[in-house]
């Protein structure tokens, strides 16, 4: 038995050995960005790196909001994915950080589950450092290629819902009141959250309500005027000199951030007592589906942001690659933050506009916002919760894309239903779940269209073609249909396969059926199982099945599988390329013989180009 285990571990050691060999990634990608690299270059390259630093530090502060941490953890993060991020991705334009999608994602998740939320912070790098793993295992597994089968309307259908929680979640702050902690096991659903504030208005702190409304029409002036200056830092920065100029004189009293000490480098890092802890398994048991499903997120944000400015740059993307930066860039989190990554398109896209030329872009705005955060990181004890919940507020409405939402719902009938399943799913489930209901719905809806195959009757014409049947003159020979499949004939098309067919043999002068397989595709286990079924039915009614145009991966799929055997080698005719219709009438021959009928002169359209 031992023995048969190391041979077992041995072979799966050098099955992936292998898989790894044959799906190469680059270990040093940067490197080959770096030849050439020229004084201009390092100029555009400054330039992004500024404006992306000027915009990380008080977003980082943002999503650090949505996902209920700390504010230095979004700013670490930033700084941290930056420097990572880079080194192993292949998209010259990204930008790795926290990010709306998936800081929300935690927050619903704790909420939902408040026993394990009293340990939040304890329990957020194991749960990053889980992300990474699963990101880095699924680069070298290709998984990212598999991204684009997940329709882009499951991502507008979230994105729009989670916006709407964002949204919900900061009006408290906006109108100054607490809610009451979560205990127990009572969850927190968008109409939850929505009835204790809506219950709370009476409370409302003016104050609060009166510097929220300031800071947005700062924001919005600011845009105005000068869309290209950083308004959202520039707000932050305006909204708290006026803050603590109204604090001291008495005239304002708002809450306000805790003091955070730059100095003290056992406050900036996360709590790794979770990885020494004895039950740390059970903690991987209750942490797999939110670590997985920021994986998935962050995978699929990173995808879209990535084709999206590679599209513009006129670049080819690896997906894989920036999956495996996203990974390590995770892992760098883990330890040395306390958020996830993910792939920013608001960061990555103003690095694109801002002219960056390398990835060197993102190191410098890292190092911009590690500088950033050493000399103002004291101030942050003195930015009011509403504006930087106003200006949260200000992301959150610019990510519902009306345009996307109006494509989804008019586009086909499943965009529509995944865009609304996804959308509600968001309101009334933990995120985690509902990004996976969208995609179940998603797939769902794909397979259901993609399982239909198309079935025609057919028969040879005078000039010996082969051409669809005459519904109104029947058969030319009653007892042999020739059935023309074309399609997909994997596990979702199997049981509709075999109803086609016996809708076909209802007729009881109809002796033998061709099947003509040329154009089918994917057969797959279940497949072959309706087949046999088939058969078997077939003959206990006295009747044949003949297969005919089997082309190689069908015909190995057969022959794997012992269908072959079931079958008969004599009812078996492969395709030619050669000559398409030559298996159909030999198969007619042998179709003849069964019934023992030459009734007909069967001929069939030879090219005599081909010997």
């Amino acid at each position: 038995m031992d023995r048969r285990i190391r041979h077992l571990l041995h072979d799966l050691w050098k099955a992936s050995k292998r898989f790894v060999i044959e799906n190469p990634l680059q270990p040093f990608p940067l490197g080959d960005r770096l030849a050439g690299y020229s004084g201009d270059k390092w100029k555009h390259d400054l330039r992004a790196g500024i404006n992306v630093a000027l915009l990380a530090f008080p977003q980082g502060m943002a999503y650090a909001v949505i996902a209920g941490l700390p504010l230095q953890y979004g700013i670490t993060c930033s700084i941290v994915a930056a420097l990572f991020g880079p080194i192993l991705a292949g998209s010259r334009h990204t930008i790795l950080g926290p990010t709306n999608a998936t800081s929300f994602m935690i927050f619903s998740y704790f909420a939902a589950y408040p026993a394990l939320g009293k340990d939040m912070l304890l329990l957020m790098p194991l749960t990053i450092f889980m992300a990474g793993v699963l990101l880095i295992i699924g680069a070298y597994s290709r998984a990212a290629d598999l991204i684009q089968y997940i329709s882009r309307t499951v991502v507008v259908g979230y994105i729009s819902g989670a916006a709407l929680l964002i949204m919900l979640n900061q009006s408290k702050e906006i109108i100054g009141v607490t809610l009451p902690a979560a205990d127990g096991e009572s969850a927190r659903s968008f109409f939850t959250i929505a009835w204790q504030i809506l219950s709370r208005i009476p409370e409302t702190n003016l104050a609060a309500l009166g510097l929220s409304a300031a800071t947005l029409v700062i924001f919005l002036v600011l845009r105005k005027l000068v869309p290209s200056f950083p308004g959202f830092a520039m707000t932050l920065v305006l909204i708290t000199i006026l803050a603590s100029i109204l604090h001291d004189r008495q005239v304002l009293d708002v809450a306000t951030f805790g003091s955070v000490d730059v100095r003290d480098i056992g406050n900036l890092l996360p709590n790794y007592d979770i990885f020494s802890d004895p039950g740390v398994f059970d903690r991987i048991y209750q942490l797999f589906g939110l670590a997985f499903a920021i994986a998935f997120l962050a995978s699929l944000e990173n995808s879209v942001m990535a084709k999206s400015l590679a599209s513009k740059a006129g670049e080819r993307v690896d997906l894989n690659q920036d999956m495996l930066a996203v990974g390590v860039a995770n892992l760098g989190a883990s330890v040395l933050s306390g958020m996830p990554a993910s792939g920013s398109l608001t960061r990555s896209a103003l690095n694109f506009n801002s002219g960056a030329m390398t990835p060197i872009s993102s190191l410098l705005s890292a190092v911009f916002c590690l500088l950033m955060f050493l000399i103002f990181g004291g101030f942050i004890e003195y930015i009011p919760k509403c504006a930087l919940a106003t200006l949260v507020i200000c992301i959150a409405v610019s990510l519902i894309n009306t345009k996307l939402i109006r494509i989804s719902l008019a586009a086909t009938g499943s965009d529509a239903v995944t865009l609304v399943v996804t959308f509600v799913s968001t309101l009334i489930l933990p995120l985690h779940v509902a990004i996976f209901l969208g995609v179940g719905t998603s797939i769902m809806l794909y397979l259901r269209k993609a399982s239909r195959p198309h079935l025609v009757e057919y028969e040879f014409d005078e000039g010996g073609s082969l051409k669809e049947m005459d519904e109104e003159n029947g058969r030319k020979i009653p007892q042999i249909s020739i059935v023309h499949v074309e399609g997909e004939l994997f596990f979702g098309a199997a049981e509709l396969f075999r109803t086609q067919i016996q809708r076909t043999i209802r007729d009881d002068s109809l002796k033998v059926i061709i099947l003509r397989l040329k154009n089918a595709r994917h057969l797959d286990a279940t497949s072959v199982m309706a087949l046999e079924e088939l058969i078997g039915f077939l003959r206990s009614k006295g009747r044949d099945l003949i297969v005919s145009g089997a082309m190689k991966d069908v015909y190995r799929v057969l022959r794997n599988s012992g269908l072959i055997n079931v079958l008969g080698k004599e009812n078996l005719f492969l395709g030619s390329t050669k000559n398409p219709n030559l298996s159909t009438r030999n198969a007619l021959k042998r179709a003849q013989e069964i019934i023992g009928s030459e009734e007909a002169d069967v001929r069939i359209f030879f090219d005599p180009s081909h010997s």
